[in-house]
């Protein structure tokens, strides 16, 4: 299993992804959270397409927290099924990665 993590989900608003987080980092579950948006979505749900304005947070983490990651964002989220999606980080400068550790180890 890898170390570390980026983790992605999508809300429906800024405040919300602002919310997951502020939330993530106050818990030290991550170490950064890049919220971008908003950007336009189409997808199925219950049998038609949709489309909506969201906004996408990226997590850096280490892995031993997605755990307490998902729970947040279940918690925090105001979808009924939340896209959180893990993707193991392969590798990455070793610096950046010290960092990351260091700043969710706390």
């Amino acid at each position: 299993m890898a170390v570390y993590i980026q983790v992605v989900t999508t809300t429906d608003s800024a405040d919300v992804a602002s919310r997951i987080a502020q939330t993530l980092l106050e818990r030290r579950a991550a170490a950064c959270v890049q919220v971008f948006g908003p950007v336009q979505s189409k997808y199925w749900w219950k049998g038609k397409i949709e489309a909506a304005e969201e906004w996408v947070c990226m997590i850096k983490a280490r892995s031993a927290d997605y755990e307490t990651i998902e729970a947040l964002i279940s918690e925090a989220h105001s979808y009924e099924v939340p896209e959180i999606l893990a993707f193991p980080v392969q590798q990455g400068s070793r610096r950046y990665l010290e960092w990351l550790e260091a700043e969710t180890s706390r």
